[in-house]
């Protein structure tokens, strides 16, 4: 005891000793910025705040969106476990906090953008297209949020109001008009600076208007919009779509390509790397569900000869069934042997893991517009039909994994795979069916989305939440009364630092808790 206060001490005299020393010396001097710069740029802003949000949105796909959508299990019978539905209170912290820190970088964009002496029209719509693709994730995983008064600490707004989630939707889709507006100029940015595009706007326009397609998708179900939607989306797509370019290949894909190597510290690493160990990236075991339609399929993604050293594209590896999975949801006390699961980095004689992959950071990809439009096509709101735009996804989902295939969408044989696979587009089929074991073009649209948004954030879980589909495996060991999460809570943080407006959204939205459902999902 008499050794740690001598310690403290002797800390405590060294800095008043530093303090005085500090005081004596000239104040200017001591206080200049040895870097020598007290501004930043537009272009300065915008690769860490993308690289900080695709961080945190794969880092939560792999150990939440995973997991409740049967993509993994994390086999045991310890408390917190998501693919049981039973989900802890800090799950909701980190995407909280790191999405809306994030926020304010991306909002300064806009507003250096906006100065006289560093105008910039496409960094204006950027700033608004990223704002946007934030702002749809923490409103579908939290319902209403602050929105109009956040990330203004600076201007003293310390508490700010939750907006509903209605009105923040609307005022998302009047930033991605005017960010198309500001684009059209095609206003040149720093290709440096730029670790999605590399700085082709055109490119960017195109990300915005996809973006709009997914907002548009996500709330067409509310009659209050719905002629809203419909009537926006049949302009975007059949009457002027000159005037909204949207993603038509892989090469629109919006993603941030890693380093592909195993450091944890190089620049541009994967967050794979640098947030899991090796031990824990393999340690999960790949569900049925995810498994055994890629099985069925005969999956090229799975076909080891179209892999390195016969290691398929996903770096699945067998387990003691071969490519079999296990079941998700299944009762505590079960004796489950772990089978299929990933491969990870320092694994012997392993060319390929998505642990390291470089093309893991999605950020949006082509194969989920074409799925929007194949939806929007069967029901009627855009002209062709709903099998074009479902089997050119199919196609650019799997030629993003595997572009040397070359696979055209046109190409009989993407049909022929289908047919083969028994996932082939038939007119006959219902629109939709609530049937398990019932096919419909809804499941069968939903289906192959959910394979496309393999690894982006929570699409999976979002798209699940909105249609239904597809339709998951039954599962007996389930907790939350065995109904899938319709949202996460409020952090803590937001309950002891804005009391009276956490009160207000309570009272208006719902109790705080995993089942209350946000706007979009109500009746």
């Amino acid at each position: 005891m008499k050794n740690i206060k001598k310690i403290t001490s002797y800390i405590l005299l060294s800095v008043l000793g530093v303090s005085s020393f500090s005081c004596k010396k000239d104040f200017n001097e001591v206080n200049t910025d040895p870097i020598g710069k007290n501004k930043t740029t537009a272009n300065q802003l915008l690769a860490p705040a993308l690289v900080n949000v695709l961080y945190a949105n794969m880092v939560r796909n792999r150990s939440f969106n995973n997991e409740l959508m049967q993509v993994t299990v994390d086999l045991g019978d310890s408390e917190g476990k998501v693919f049981r539905y039973d989900i802890r209170l800090n799950v909701a912290d980190y995407t909280w906090n790191t999405w809306f820190n994030e926020l304010t970088n991306l909002r300064d964009i806009k507003t250096i953008a906006s100065k006289p002496e560093s105008l910039n029209k496409s960094y204006q719509a950027i700033s608004m297209i990223t704002e946007a693709w934030v702002f749809q994730l923490l409103t579908d995983t939290y319902g209403d949020v602050p929105y109009l008064q956040a990330n203004q600490g600076k201007e003293g707004v310390l508490e700010p109001v939750f907006d509903k989630q209605k009105d923040i939707y609307l005022d998302l889709f009047k930033k991605l008009e005017d960010a198309n507006t500001l684009l059209a100029d095609g206003v040149a940015i720093t290709p440096t600076g730029d670790p999605v595009y590399q700085g082709d706007v055109a490119k960017w326009r195109r990300l915005g208007n996809s973006l709009y397609l997914r907002l548009l998708m996500r709330v067409s179900g509310k009659a209050d919009v719905n002629a809203q939607v419909v009537a926006k989306l049949k302009e975007m797509i059949d009457t002027n779509p000159a005037k909204y370019p949207i993603m038509q290949n892989n090469t629109h894909t919006a993603k941030i390509l890693w380093n592909g190597t195993n450091s944890s510290t190089a620049v541009f690493s994967s967050p794979f790397m640098i947030s899991v160990r090796p031990v824990d990236f393999r340690t999960p075991a790949i569900a049925e569900f995810f498994i055994n339609n890629l099985t069925t399929w005969n999956d090229p993604r799975i076909n080891q000869s179209l892999g390195k050293n016969n290691v398929n594209r996903w770096g699945i590896a067998p387990g003691p069934n071969g490519f079999a999975g296990v079941p998700s949801g299944y009762s505590s006390g079960s004796t489950i042997i772990k089978q299929a699961y990933f491969y990870s980095d320092a694994q012997t004689n392993n060319p390929t893991t998505l642990q390291t992959d470089p093309y893991t950071g999605i950020v949006m990809n082509v194969a989920e517009v074409d799925f929007i439009l194949a939806e929007a096509a069967a029901k009627g709101w855009i002209n062709t039909t709903g099998e074009t735009y479902y089997y050119k996804g199919i196609a650019d989902a799997i030629n993003y994994w595997l572009p040397t295939l070359l696979i055209n969408p046109n190409d009989p044989a993407v049909k022929a795979y289908a047919v083969a696979a028994d996932i082939d587009w038939k007119d006959s089929y219902p629109l939709n069916t609530t049937t398990r074991g019932t096919q419909s073009k809804m499941e069968l649209i939903q289906l192959q989305k959910y394979y496309a948004n393999f690894l982006v954030d929570f699409q999976q879980w979002f798209e699940f939440r909105r249609t239904g589909h597809p339709f998951l495996n039954p599962a007996t060991g389930l907790a939350n009364g065995g109904k899938m999460p319709a949202r996460l809570n409020y952090p803590t943080i937001s309950q002891s630092t804005n009391p009276t407006n956490y009160k207000n959204v309570v009272a208006s939205q719902g109790t705080d808790n995993i089942n209350t459902l946000v706007w979009w999902q109500k009746p």
